[in-house]
C-alpha cells in the first residue's frame, strides 16, 4: 500500500474495539481495528507513521459516522474517500465492494464474475482482504461459498456482529442456495 506522505490520523474508541483513521488530503484513506491484518506494518512496531491528528475536520467527521453507523443509528457513509493507495485492480475490487448494499452479502466467486474476472477468485479474495478502510467499504460483507463467515481482516466475531447489525446474516445461507456462492 502506498499513502500519501501528509496523510495524518487520528484514534478512536468504538463497540467493537479501537480504531485507527487516516486521511489524506484527497480523503478518508484508512479504517482499521486495531490489531487487524494488513494495517500498516509501522504501527505492530510502535511507530507512528503519520501525524496525529485529533482535531482533523475529516478523521472527526469519520469518526462520528462510524460511531453512528455501529449504534444503528446511520446505514451508510457520506465521506470522502481515497481508494489510491492500492493497485488499479484493487481499487477496482474496493469500488465494487461500495456497490454492495446495506443488508446484502455476495460470495468472492460472484464478486470475481461481477468484475469479468471469473477465474480470479484468489485475487478478488486478497485484494478485499487488503481493503484498507473496513466497514466504510463493506468487504464484511463478502462471505464464502454456502453463505460461509470467511475471510475477514478485522476478525470474524466483527464480521458477524456487522452482519448483524445489518440484517444480513440470517439469510446468508439462503443467500448462497440462491446462486450467489
Amino acid at each position: 500500500m502506498q499513502y500519501h506522505p501528509r496523510t495524518v490520523q487520528m484514534r478512536t474508541a468504538t463497540v467493537l474495539g479501537p480504531v485507527r483513521l487516516a486521511a489524506s488530503p484527497a480523503g478518508l484513506s484508512g479504517v482499521w481495528f486495531e490489531g487487524q491484518r494488513h494495517e500498516p506494518v509501522s504501527w505492530l512496531n510502535g511507530a507512528k507513521p503519520w501525524a496525529d491528528a485529533d482535531d482533523h475536520p475529516l478523521l472527526q467527521e469519520a469518526a462520528r459516522q462510524l460511531q453512528q453507523y455501529l449504534k444503528g443509528e446511520r446505514a451508510g457513509f457520506d465521506l470522502p474517500l481515497d481508494l489510491t493507495g492500492g493497485t488499479p485492480f484493487q481499487q477496482e475490487v474496493w469500488r465494487a465492494l461500495l456497490a454492495i448494499g446495506r443488508g446484502a452479502t455476495t460470495s468472492y466467486g460472484a464478486l470475481s464474475r461481477q468484475l469479468g474476472r471469473p477465474l480470479a477468485v484468489r485475487a478478488v479474495g486478497a485484494a478485499v482482504g487488503r481493503n484498507p478502510l473496513s466497514v466504510v467499504v463493506p468487504c464484511h460483507r463478502v462471505v464464502g461459498a454456502g453463505g460461509s463467515l470467511t475471510g475477514y481482516a478485522g476478525g470474524l466475531d466483527r464480521k458477524a456482529v456487522l452482519l448483524a447489525l445489518e440484517n444480513a446474516l440470517p439469510p446468508l445461507l439462503s443467500t448462497a442456495s440462491e446462486g450467489n456462492a
